[in-house]
Formats: structure tokens, sequence, C-alpha cells
């Protein structure tokens, strides 16, 4: 039984993804604080948010739309991080990528789960 969010493992792993993000962002170059660091931060923190808001929410259609718009801002930034890999070709991403392919994974799972108790 869950008591709260913070016991759900797609928001601790998207929590410690934001870290990650963090971390990475660090070593791109100041010139990037306003765009690429910006925009990836934004996603990567939009992720354990929408979970929080979502599981907070009165029903599952409501849960499910908020889960929804966490997978979109992870989508998001798995283009980010791609546009990324091209112009700081030096860095290490791979923490970064396995940790946002598990958060991904886990969102799908959640959202099929939440769609099959709508229908019941």
């Amino acid at each position: 039984m869950l008591n709260s969010y913070k016991d759900l493992i797609v928001w601790q792993k998207s929590v410690e993804f934001v870290v990650e993000v963090y971390s990475l962002t660090d070593k791109f170059p100041k010139s990037e604080i306003y765009g690429l660091t910006s925009q990836m931060r934004r996603a990567a923190i939009s992720i354990p948010s929408n979970i929080t808001e979502g599981y907070r929410r009165q029903g599952l259609g409501e849960y499910q739309q908020f889960l929804f718009i966490a997978n979109a801002s992870a989508s998001e930034l798995e283009t980010q991080i791609i546009i990324a890999k091209r112009i700081y070709k030096h860095l290490d991403y791979s923490k970064v990528d396995s940790l946002l392919l598990e958060v991904i994974k886990m969102l799908n799972t959640l959202i099929f789960k939440i769609k099959g108790k709508r229908r019941k």
C-alpha cells in the first residue's frame, strides 16, 4: 500500500534523474545557461512534479493526465539530450540515458495500469 507519492519508485527514480541532469548540465559552458541547460532542467523537474500533482488529484483520469504530461516532458528531454550529445560530445551521458529510459518505462507501465483501472 502506498502512503505517499514518495513511495512510488517512478517518482524516486525521476528525482534521481533530475539530480543527474543538473550534474550533467553543470558541465555545459556558462553561455548555455539560458538555452539548453535551462530547458533540460525545467523538463527534468517537470517529470517528478507532474507525478506528484497527479497523485494528489481526486480521480484516476486526472492522475493519468498528469502522468501523460510527465511522459511528454521525458520525451522532450530525450530530444534535448540527443542535441546535447551532438554539441558536447566529450561528456558522459550514460547515467542520464539509463535513468531516463527507466523512468519512461515505469511511466508507461503506470499509465497502462491506470488505464485498466479506469475501464473497470
